[in-house]
């Protein structure tokens, strides 16, 4: 959480978020991408592959990553990655990313993935949240500056 707030969840898991009777979608922002995984997406126990909300996150990260490099980019680093939650297959999961850190060249984006139950679209958890560094590059893949943080 940004805000420096704890909250532990009902069902004890101690993962400092409030429990999905609390939580909403952000309401500050709008998401990057929505998705809704499908069956196919599935690891052998049933829950949504880990692998597959990690491409996720990376193609939200680029959003954010691209438009603030005005031009190409590259992933370079995953620089962390919590799953919070598990996803089921149905769920509606809302990616939301920025830029939070610039460098001459790379961009280190902030994702967070909240997942509204597929069968109770009122009970929204957050699911993952990820740090990931993004180089902007020229047309021969060279590394090239970006602008500042406004």
């Amino acid at each position: 959480m940004t805000t420096g707030e704890q909250h532990s969840s009902k069902n004890g898991d101690n993962r400092n978020e409030p429990d999905s009777s609390e939580l909403t979608l952000p309401n500050d922002r709008a998401p990057v991408l929505r998705v809704i995984p499908m069956p196919r997406d599935i690891n052998v126990a049933g829950d949504v592959f880990g692998g597959w909300i990690m491409a996720q996150v990376d193609l939200a990260g680029s959003v954010p990553a691209a438009e603030h490099a005005q031009g190409r980019i590259v992933t370079v680093a995953v620089n962390s990655f919590l799953f919070k939650q598990p996803v089921a297959v149905g769920d509606l999961c809302s990616f939301y990313a920025k830029v939070d850190k610039v460098g001459r060249t790379s961009m280190r984006v902030f994702v967070e993935v909240y997942a509204q139950r597929r069968l109770k679209p009122k009970e929204v958890v957050k699911v993952t949240e990820a740090y990931i560094t993004y180089v902007a590059v020229d047309e021969h893949r060279k590394p090239r500056p970006v602008p500042p943080l406004e």
